[in-house]
């Protein structure tokens, strides 16, 4: 009711949309970038801001915040090595949909579902911020904790590999996690006396060894080449109806988890998009096609981290306390202009609230517009020889590490995180499950620490409250279901006679994997001389 009768025509001056174009264009080329992402495209802008109005320079950061999270999925996609952590799920089946020669397909997913969740999260932001961080106010340091302890757990049950290899990369991620000085005690955990380590393992040296290096190992050794690549594919982001309609499920799911969980502090875009990766998958009718290319793994994460973007802003705007380092950014530009970000905003700057609430879903427009035009050429990517690939990722990704800290130690760092990754991944050990432990790991310890100490030690605060219980109980299922499954699995007869000998080719080859196809490309692909044996 507050927006009706508003003038918001000062949304749609010239100066206003060429800050959302600008921002828009340098978002998704820092975001794409392996390493950097929607702080560093933030930071970039921020310096801009101080000769700016108010109204402008909100959404030129907003722009950039928006597209760059859309922009991490671009190198995840196209060469395997994520932009930025929420990116991370988008690989698990973005990746290998492109290596199948279908990158344009992926990335039009990607853009699609990414346009999609941030309208989601602007209309969220629009309407019902209030409501949304009243309920949110209700969670203490318990239910945060619970809420973390359900994601690591809610990965567990997803998996399909050994739960014994998952649940030992979740303890590592949560090992890698507490590097650095504990700030209650002051005590140096995992350092090595290195006073390098002393802040912890910083974030982009995580990325890039988890991601760069291993891939780079492995085009050395031949494992993927993209000058090899099928290139029939089309390289267009264009989505049909029926493209959307494949991927509105997991795309709606993503949308509603991701613009919830922006709500909460501290949780963040990465969270979002496992918690979303593991409810479309849950929810979807082809599971079994997850990792394997399936465009539902791809269009829930990136609803999810796009939604957050939007509704990341209502504890900065209705309360004044950013959730994350990159609403930190923006709530420095708000204080740049003299305005100070809290409960009386709406009431003191009304125009301006409802100018960035309407003009952050214009950010989306213009991502969803420049993507389409600017995709096919970040996906021609593939095209390039691996003896070209190979050193300009290794540069940008040395560039990546390096630029944030100026330390030559952090680039050895990700190096030799690289090499343990690459022989670690020969014995499938779960990377996702030690990014997503690894991302949530000081989330886990501070809460349970406050919680602790305002409960003298006493473990009845997570029954005693009731949205604790509600968690304790939901995790109690998820265990209950995952034992299930383990038994029912024993208990199944060998795959030749069970369900998959029943299915259609069609259901267990991945998209655009032809190879079980009864007629088509498949059989035309063997040499001859099998051809002649076949015959």
């Amino acid at each position: 009711m507050d927006l009706i009768g508003l003038d918001i025509s000062a949304v749609f001056a010239f100066d206003v949309l060429l800050a959302i174009i600008i921002g828009t264009l340098l978002g998704l080329v820092v975001g794409a970038l392996p390493g950097l992402g929607a702080v560093v495209a933030l930071v970039l802008v921020l310096p801009i801001t101080y000769v700016l109005d108010p109204l402008v320079s909100i959404l030129l950061l907003l722009a950039a915040y928006q597209a760059a999270e859309y922009g991490g999925s671009i190198s995840s996609i196209v060469i395997g090595i994520p932009g930025t952590a929420a990116a991370v799920a988008t690989r698990e089946d973005g990746f290998p949909m492109a290596k199948k020669g279908f990158p344009g397909k992926a990335m039009g997913i990607s853009l699609a579902a990414s346009t999609v969740g941030g309208l989601a999260g602007g209309l969220v932001l629009l309407f019902v911020s209030k409501p949304i961080t009243e309920v949110a106010l209700q969670f203490s340091s318990a239910e945060f904790f619970l809420i973390a302890i359900m994601g690591l757990l809610a990965l567990t049950t997803i998996t399909s590999k050994s739960r014994i290899k998952m649940w030992i990369s979740i303890v590592a991620g949560l090992m890698v996690s507490t590097v650095g000085i504990d700030i209650a005690t002051g005590v140096a955990r995992y350092t090595g006396g290195a006073p390098e380590l002393s802040a912890g393992v910083p974030l982009v040296v995580a990325m890039i060894g988890l991601f760069a290096f291993p891939e780079l190992f492995g085009m050395v050794e031949n494992k993927f080449r993209p000058g090899d690549l099928d290139q029939k594919g089309s390289f267009s982001a264009w989505l049909r109806f029926k493209g959307m309609r494949e991927i509105g499920k997991s795309t709606a799911v993503g949308s509603v988890i991701g613009s919830f969980i922006g709500v909460i502090p501290g949780m963040g875009a990465g969270v979002a998009s496992w918690f979303a990766y593991g409810a479309s998958r849950k929810l979807s009718k082809k599971p079994q096609l997850f990792g394997k290319g399936s465009p539902e793994g791809i269009a829930g994460p990136e609803a999810a981290n796009n939604a957050v973007v939007g509704t990341s802003m209502v504890p900065l705007l209705t309360l004044g306390v950013p959730g994350s380092a990159s609403n930190a950014i923006i709530m420095g530009a708000f204080i740049i202009q003299g305005i100070e970000p809290g409960p009386t905003l709406f009431e003191s700057n009304t125009d301006l609230v409802y100018g960035i609430l309407v003009g952050f879903l214009l950010t989306s427009i213009a991502t969803y517009l420049l993507g389409l035009i600017l995709t096919p050429a970040f996906s021609r990517a593939l095209k390039v020889p691996a003896h070209i690939l190979v050193p300009v990722v290794l540069l940008l990704s040395i560039l990546g590490v390096y630029a944030t800290s100026a330390l030559m130690f952090e680039v050895w760092m990700a190096l030799a995180i690289g090499v343990i990754v690459f022989v670690l991944n020969r014995f499938d050990f779960s990377t996702s499950g030690f990014v997503l432990a690894y991302l949530l790991g000081g989330v886990i310890e501070e809460n349970l620490r406050r919680t602790l100490q305002l409960s003298d030690g006493s473990l009845l605060v997570f029954v005693s409250r009731p949205w604790a219980c509600a968690f304790v109980v939901i995790m109690a299922l998820m265990l209950a279901w995952t034992v299930y499954s383990s038994i029912s699995r024993r208990r199944k007869p060998p795959a030749l006679s069970g369900d998959s000998a029943a299915r259609p080719a069609s259901e267990l080859a991945p998209p655009g994997d032809d190879t079980l196809s009864p007629s088509g490309t498949g059989a035309q692909s063997q040499d001859p001389d099998s051809r002649k044996r076949s015959s």
